[in-house]
């Protein structure tokens, strides 16, 4: 149970209700213990025909139910506060946890995993918090209580509980080690259908449009099919457990009473202890089974808070100095020697450096300057992008931003001075305005408004009667790709940043837009720093340095004139793409 060390933290701020939800489970547990006795007492009364003792142990009986009643609400009331109270603090302290990691992290546990533990575990932990304060002290109680009893009222049969107990924990501990495999087994799979469902509805244009759907759904019912199983095994054996003990208990029950019967001669006074005896039995019996269901909860929430405790106890790839300041920075950028080889990419069979996807970059930008970046599919430009933003970490060499080494930076001045606008456009739920103000919070309309000027924006959000106030759907499912790459172009501008990276972020622009888009960066933000990663070189011909890559390496760098005549990879891109266009 090192796992449950992470609610110990969260336990703390709920003291006062864990203190009424145990006095109240305790109060409730031994009023319904007591109540077989007193009707033993009872029964030996009528027997010896004790009308006042019958009368006043009947009161106390009732009084006894109606404070298990009582006490029992209030236990429910205050073990529903603060099982709800950890697991919202847990799943917040999760939550922010994952808004710490680095691509490297998310990347690693996936997203959809990353979801699952936030839903389907943390619904694990609140049933196993529900039931820690409410059954566990109870049903230690009532075990201990019932075996008491049952021995005290009959000591002769005494080994009749005992056998029953023994055989009863010994066949529970059996069902419970088959079952945490199959529990362990059953998230690992609900992993995997969270993360294929996912991909799917994300990718849903692609599934669609290559007709992918019969094998998706194929795929799909595999893996719930394989998770159907799980579920099927774990109903089998909780349908066997029940069953199981109520055998054992009523075994024993059949042999007491024989035995009973035998010598009802020798002991008559046994037929006023007969019921309180069942009872006693019947309380241990079913309590025990409790037990039982509860042991398997506590196993699968406790495979769920290892899952949990998993991601609470990763450390970020990529961490800040928190101690430095927060100033922005300058608008300079230098990369000194930087190889970098993406997380799931360092593959040793391969000679040293044929792994990696950036090899010895170096270069050095001025503030203010527009910097173009090309090269051929995988070459590394948006990589190089991400670790400007410091997305990721190189394994070599050094960057800085306004002369300051990104390790030794803290993360907000860094968030201050680099806005990235991202080669896939992503738009959140709300409204264009919520989703411009992503880049600055405390933007006003005007801001707004001059972004989505430069961004060519302004054109189709101007037809809106709401104008900013526009409501953006789930997945910005009511805007082109042209519309959510000029606002996430917007939403860049609107950070007013001293670094601006655009990742291919025209690609779904026609050539006019494009260009006017150029036009604003180029002669709306003089002092800002732009990188332009581009397929096209007619997007950054009228940059001040272009940035060549060819298989990771910075084979060139210069302006438009100087790589023609100089770079003979940047030459070939450019006949490339010329004798395309003038095709057309």
């Amino acid at each position: 149970m090192q796992a449950f060390k992470i609610l110990v933290p969260h336990f703390k701020h709920y003291k006062k209700d864990i203190f009424a939800a145990l006095v109240a489970i305790i109060v409730s547990a031994f009023a319904t213990l007591y109540q077989p006795k007193l009707l033993e007492n009872i029964q030996r009364a009528i027997m010896l025909d004790q009308k006042d003792i019958v009368v006043r142990d009947g009161v106390i009986l009732v009084v006894l139910g109606i404070v298990a009643i009582i006490s029992g609400i209030f236990n429910v009331y205050y073990a529903a506060r603060v099982t709800q109270g950890v697991t919202s603090d847990l799943r917040e302290e999760t939550y922010a946890k994952i808004q710490s990691f680095s691509f490297g992290n998310i990347e690693k546990f996936s997203a959809g995993s990353l979801t699952t533990r936030l839903i389907n575990d943390m619904n694990q932990i609140m049933n196993m918090l529900m039931q820690l304060f409410m059954q566990l002290l109870r049903m230690t109680i009532l075990i201990v209580g019932s075996f008491i009893f049952c021995i005290v009222i009959i000591p002769r049969f005494w080994w009749a509980t005992v056998v029953m107990v023994i055989l009863i924990i010994g066949f529970g501990i059996y069902a419970l080690k088959q079952m945490n495999s199959l529990f362990d087994k059953f998230q690992k799979t609900m992993d995997k259908i969270s993360g294929r469902a996912q991909e799917t509805l994300q990718g849903v244009r692609v599934v669609k449009s290559f007709n992918q759907g019969p094998q998706e759904i194929k795929e799909f019912n595999q893996t719930s099919d394989r998770l159907n199983n799980y579920n099927i095994v774990i109903g089998y054996w909780f349908s066997t457990i029940m069953p199981a003990f109520q055998l054992i208990a009523y075994l024993v029950i059949t042999l007491v009473v024989y035995l009973i019967g035998q010598g009802i001669v020798a002991h008559p006074t046994d037929v006023a202890v007969v019921s309180p005896f069942f009872n006693y039995i019947l309380t241990l019996l079913w309590t025990i089974m409790i037990a039982g269901m509860t042991m398997m909860q506590f196993a699968r929430g406790n495979i769920s808070l290892g899952r949990i405790k998993e991601i609470l106890d990763t450390e970020p790839d990529v961490k800040f100095n928190e101690n430095a300041p927060t100033d922005v920075l300058g608008g300079s950028v230098e990369f000194d020697h930087v190889s970098f080889t993406y997380p799931d990419g360092d593959d040793e069979t391969l000679p040293d450096g044929d792994d990696e996807t950036l090899k010895d970059i170096s270069f050095k930008i001025k503030p203010g300057q527009m910097v173009g970046i090309v090269g051929a599919t995988g070459s590394g430009k948006s990589t190089l992008a991400q670790l400007i933003a410091r997305l990721y970490d190189p394994n070599k060499g050094e960057i800085k931003i306004g002369g300051h080494n990104l390790k030794d930076v803290n993360e907000t001045a860094l968030r201050k001075t680099v806005a990235f606008v991202l080669q896939r456009a992503i738009l959140f739920s709300g409204t264009i305005a919520s989703n411009l103000c992503q880049g600055n919070s405390r933007a006003k309309l005007h801001e707004l408004q001059r972004a989505a000027n430069m961004a060519q924006a302004s054109e189709f959000i101007e037809r809106y009667n709401d104008s900013f106030d526009h409501e953006v759907e789930e997945r910005s499912s009511n805007f082109s790709g042209g519309q959510k790459q000029r606002l996430s172009i917007a939403r860049g501008l609107v950070a007013k940043t001293p670094i601006l990276i655009l990742d291919d972020s025209t690609s779904a622009l026609d050539a006019e837009s494009e260009k006017k888009v150029q036009q604003a960066l180029e002669h709306e933000l003089p002092d800002t720093t732009t990188f332009i990663i581009a397929q096209k070189i007619v997007s950054v011909v009228h940059a001040d340095i272009i940035l060549v890559l060819d298989d990771g390496k910075l084979v060139a760098q210069g302006t438009h004139e100087e790589l023609l005549k100089t770079s003979p990879v940047y030459q070939e891109i450019f006949k490339t793409q010329k004798g395309k266009r003038g095709g057309k």
